[in-house]
């Protein structure tokens, strides 16, 4: 502690252990759109906003690709992804699985000196924060990207086989990644992978239990083996799978968007298994609200899920470019004081 407070990481580290921090940790990042808003109407640099938010987290990200021209990129499994009209994700411009035969497909490799230079230079950056490693497009999300999602949700029912094969295939391919990360000394583990809509799981549980959930363990086993936490990110509602992914070793649940929760019922059914990561809207209120709005909802919602530890305050996602770099403002003149 400095100065009789805790820092960075004492915050994060107490949050998930449902205790009361000095002060709730939080978390803010933009899209490129937002952050060119907001840094030129306050001028500051780019690089100088992670530390003038106060953010609290930091991830080592190990997806790869590469531009193939502009706006196109390729990512490490070699699907092409369109990026025209600023969209910082894209879409799929082809899809590898034309049919559900698994044969054609060879796994990326990994490289170990690239893993060890990304990690060593987040650890080694002499911040207080929480250092994550970070996996995106962990599963689901990426078996999508090969097969069409349209098609994949049809191989649950009629190509099981090829589904379970190829999910473990990437599952495969993740453990090396998650395995040489934690030869280095982060403090846990960021998993991405969408399951939810606003009215409930894309594939619906019983069909989630089935196909998802053994790779998960799979993939969480190593990580809680080391006495790790374990952070998934997945957008929509997801209530009726949070048991299981407690009962497999998540820690923390992000991004928990008001718009499909209640959040009072969220912290009593969940609050003493899970920490929740989110939870301030950037599908209403950031987009929309008053400055002034916009700090009272800040303070409800850490007064509901801040209770007893088990919160990282944060917009449930990177913020929008339709959001004023006012509001922008008043989330991180709340969360820094």
């Amino acid at each position: 502690m400095l100065d009789g407070l805790m820092n960075k990481k004492e915050r994060v580290l107490t949050a998930l252990a449902h205790k009361t921090p000095d002060t709730t940790p939080h978390n803010i990042e933009l899209t490129s759109e937002a952050m060119k808003a907001f840094t030129e109407k306050y001028g500051i640099s780019k690089s100088d906003f992670f530390e003038f938010a106060g953010n609290h987290i930091e991830k080592v990200g190990y997806n790869g690709g590469r531009l193939v021209k502009p706006d196109y990129f390729e990512d490490e499994f070699g699907v092409v992804w369109n990026r025209r009209g600023g969209d910082d994700i894209g879409v799929v411009e082809d899809y590898f699985f034309k049919e559900p035969v698994l044969g054609a497909l060879t796994l990326p490799k990994i490289d170990p000196v690239d893993i060890k230079q990304r990690t060593e230079s987040v650890l080694q950056n002499g911040r207080d924060t929480f250092k994550l490693a970070k996996l995106g497009m962990t599963l689901f999300e990426r078996a999508w990207s090969l097969r069409n999602m349209e098609e994949l949700l049809m191989d649950f029912y009629e190509n099981e086989d090829f589904v379970h094969e190829l999910l473990g295939k990437v599952t495969d391919y993740n453990l090396e990644i998650v395995n040489e990360a934690l030869k280095y000394p982060v403090d846990g583990f960021y998993f991405g992978d969408d399951y939810g809509q606003q009215d409930g799981l894309i594939m619906g549980a019983p069909l989630w239990r089935k196909f998802i959930k053994p790779q998960l363990a799979r993939t969480f086993a190593p990580i809680k083996a080391k006495g790790l936490p374990v952070f998934l990110h997945s957008c929509g509602n997801i209530f009726d799978i949070l048991g299981d992914l407690v009962e497999i070793g998540l820690d923390c649940y992000q991004t928990v968007q008001p718009e499909v929760y209640d959040l009072k019922k969220l912290k009593q059914d969940f609050g003493g298994k899970l920490t929740f990561f989110g939870a301030i809207s950037t599908q209403q209120l950031l987009p929309y609200a008053t400055p002034a709005e916009v700090k009272e909802k800040i303070a409800e919602t850490i007064a509901i899920l801040g209770t007893n530890g088990g919160y990282i305050c944060a917009p449930t996602h990177q913020v929008s470019p339709d959001t004023p770099p006012e509001n922008i403002m008043a989330m991180i003149e709340t969360l820094r004081a």
